[in-house]
């Protein structure tokens, strides 16, 4: 298949890719040079890009090309999550608004709400109002925003792209070999449907004319799946979904896997993808240090990346508590109270309501703390809780994917069976059977399930000495 690749993880997943005997189309410029390979400009079954937050992939394409690819990205390491959409790019839906805002609206696609902003209506919607609706911007369940939808459709993606709502043909450049595309696309051998204007890309202009021919054609086949769909609307619901769209989300073990093949290609300093998810400005170091060096020493530099980036005691972080489904709970906020070179981070949270401690049983109260110390790679971290006149309510141990310690938050993905201790000192280990739900599901790999249970076992028996 063909893979279009972009992203902080582009270099790695090239590799990848090349290594399973897939074509990369589209690459970019340092890609390019990286690479002893030829790239050409043509149709990409599969688009294969950095989320925004960095924190993992998002696929989009043909329903076998992302099968494929998703498959190769779930085996980088045992903490690389793939997780299928069920609003793909493209799909159709018959929606029903729930929430109108002050710059769009909130509708109900049945699987999953989604953002309708005015700007791509051309009506005016109320709460209750049909709408039929079409994904422009697929979301990753694991941030904390909605998929962006459209009233216009669109077909296509990457070379070319079809629009209802557009007259002619439109280049996304501005220059002679743009001006020489809009010319050259009459000669093209493709119908294209009454009513609908063709938007090339700005990489379109370096595409011979037979890679031109093919990504219309394919555009065209997705616009006819969106022509001549029932004008009976029966919200909610999806009518119609031309391409699919899944995510891969990666743990500590899978950046630094990719580290690692990366490596295989060009200097790579401990860490790459592990600092480049933090940030945008950490991801701009890391390019300085790997264009001023070639010999580093093999070790992952936590302590100058804290130094350097954060966090630092006084600071505030966030516990991301993520899910094998591609969901992501944040547990709180804390302040870091201390910040060890080994690469552990402390953090005391005050509660502020009421009920009781998971699994734990103990009550909890307004002015309880809560003392977590997490350590970045580790597979599990600890919670003591204590009343606030410092009576012990127990500590309750989290079994996750190795954490990652980034400026403002703490990541991981949560492998659901978990160890407590007592406050009279006895040891339990808790929900083994949601873990195995888990894994029959889906949700779990056989292998990162078999890891969570090695390491609550570890656990359990360090406790209970």
């Amino acid at each position: 298949m063909n893979v279009r690749v972009r992203g902080i993880y582009a270099t790695a997943l090239t590799r990848r890719f090349l290594a399973a005997d897939h074509a990369v189309v589209q690459a970019s410029g340092p890609i390019d040079r990286r690479f002893d390979a030829s790239f050409p400009v043509a149709p990409a079954d599969v688009a294969a890009e950095t989320t925004d937050d960095r924190q993992g992939v998002g696929l989009v394409g043909t329903e076998d090309a992302v099968e494929t690819a998703t498959g190769l990205l779930a085996d980088v390491a045992v903490d690389a999550i793939p997780v299928p959409d069920p609003t793909p790019l493209g799909a159709v839906f018959d929606s029903t608004v729930t929430e109108t805002l002050g710059r769009g609206a909130v509708v109900d696609l049945g699987e999953r709400d989604a953002y309708l902003p005015y700007s791509k209506v051309d009506d005016h919607v109320e709460v209750g109002d049909v709408v039929r609706v079409q994904v422009r911007e697929p979301a990753p369940p694991w941030a904390d925003q909605r998929p962006v939808v459209g009233t216009t459709r669109h077909a296509g993606r990457g070379l070319a792209t079809l629009r209802a709502a557009l007259d002619g043909t439109r280049v996304n450049a501005d220059d002679e070999a743009a001006r020489e595309l809009a010319g050259m696309t009459d000669l093209l051998d493709v119908e294209t449907p009454p009513g609908w204007g063709i938007e090339w890309s700005r990489t379109a202009v370096d595409a011979d004319l037979d890679a031109l021919e093919e990504a219309l054609q394919r555009a065209v086949d997705r616009a006819t799946d969106l022509i001549g769909l029932p004008d009976e609307r029966d919200p909610p619901g999806r009518l119609v979904a031309p391409t699919a769209t899944a995510w891969c989300w990666f743990g500590r073990e899978s950046r630094f896997a990719l580290d690692e093949t990366r490596a295989e290609v060009t200097t790579t300093m401990p860490g790459h993808h592990r600092i480049k998810a933090g940030s945008e400005h950490a991801s701009a170091g890391v390019d300085f240090v790997e264009a001023a060096c070639d010999d580093l020493d093999g070790k992952f530099p936590f302590e100058t990346v804290v130094d350097q980036f954060g966090p630092r005691e006084g600071d505030r972080v966030a516990l991301q508590h993520g899910k094998p489904d591609g969901s992501l709970i944040v547990l709180g906020r804390g302040e870091v109270t201390d910040v060890d070179p080994s690469g552990q981070v402390t953090v005391r949270r005050t509660a502020s309501g009421r009920g009781t401690y998971d699994a734990l049983g103990t009550p909890r109260e307004p002015g309880d703390v809560a003392i977590t110390r997490l350590k970045e790679g580790r597979w599990w971290y600890a919670t003591a809780y204590r009343g606030e006149d410092g009576e012990k309510k127990g500590t309750y141990v989290n079994v996750c994917t190795p954490v990652e310690v980034f400026p403002g938050a703490v990541r991981y993905v949560d492998l659901y069976v978990d160890v407590v201790q007592y406050p009279d000192g006895t040891v339990e280990r808790v929900d083994d059977d949601e873990l195995d739900e888990a894994v029959e599901a889906g949700h779990v790999a056989e292998d990162l399930a078999a890891k969570a249970r090695e390491v609550a076992s570890t656990v359990e028996d360090a406790l209970a000495d």
